[in-house]
């Protein structure tokens, strides 16, 4: 392959931003920028989804799940560091960049609401590894050093999980207007049960109730399939 051919390779970086400043904002401006010697070679990607199964007697092998919600990705990488060349101080420098990432920036600070920066990897044209995030780990590991001390390489491990910047109010459980969800009754259920799980308050029963006209809060019948609106849904606050 030529010179030509290989400095024209996509070079991976990791970005370091101010955090935001409210809810539902995006990220500030750029506090650091690193631009990674070498490629890494190998990224893990997870992501995982909450499911809810209430015990239920009449099921011949198990209760349907419910689907509670789905969690952030996280992205973990090793950043290798190498200044055998040079003989310099770039590897700590390297770190000390990561380090930034565990600690409140002092606009945060100022703000009274202590924030470390977010981060984001990027690499050429990738996507489901691009994403704004928080560092949540972070190891580093010397592994040669100069006559004097000063290390020379290091290989640092590091965590990045997804940060949503969703406007507040979309979740169903935010108190939106016009948000919703449904629910399968199983054996066990109780209109103060579902409210509670769903808005922390058992008392909040009747907005169930009247969202789906029931009559009798202690009838239900499971299998049946119930609206759970939001608490302002329909108009209003809720009667309690």
């Amino acid at each position: 392959m030529s010179p030509a051919v290989r400095s024209s390779r996509a070079r991976a970086q990791l970005t370091l931003k101010e955090p935001p400043a409210s809810v539902g904002a995006k990220p500030g401006g750029t506090i650091a920028r690193l631009d990674l010697q070498f490629n890494p070679s190998t990224l893990e990607l997870r992501k995982s989804t909450e499911w809810r199964r209430s015990p239920s007697r009449m099921a011949e092998q198990s209760a349907l799940p419910e689907f509670v919600g789905s969690g952030p990705r996280e992205l973990s990488l090793q950043v290798f560091l190498d200044a055998t060349a040079t003989h310099d101080n770039s590897v700590e420098q390297a770190v000390e960049k990561l380090m930034k990432a565990c600690v409140p920036t002092p606009a945060s600070l100022g703000r009274k609401k202590p924030a470390s920066p977010w981060v984001r990897f990027e690499w050429g044209s990738a996507r489901t590894t691009s994403f704004d995030g928080v560092l949540t780990s972070l190891s580093v590991s010397y592994t040669l050093f100069d006559v004097d001390g000063k290390p020379l390489r290091a290989t640092c491990s590091l965590s990045i999980e997804e940060a949503s910047v969703d406007p507040p109010g979309q979740n169903p459980t935010s108190g939106a207007r016009t948000a919703r969800s449904t629910h399968t009754v199983v054996a066990g259920d109780s209109l103060a049960l579902l409210a509670w799980r769903e808005y922390g308050d058992a008392t909040a029963w009747r907005v169930i109730a009247e969202a789906n006209g029931i009559d009798d809060p202690m009838a239900l019948a499971p299998g049946t399939q119930l609206v759970v609106p939001g608490l302002r849904d329909a108009g209003g606050e809720e009667e309690r």
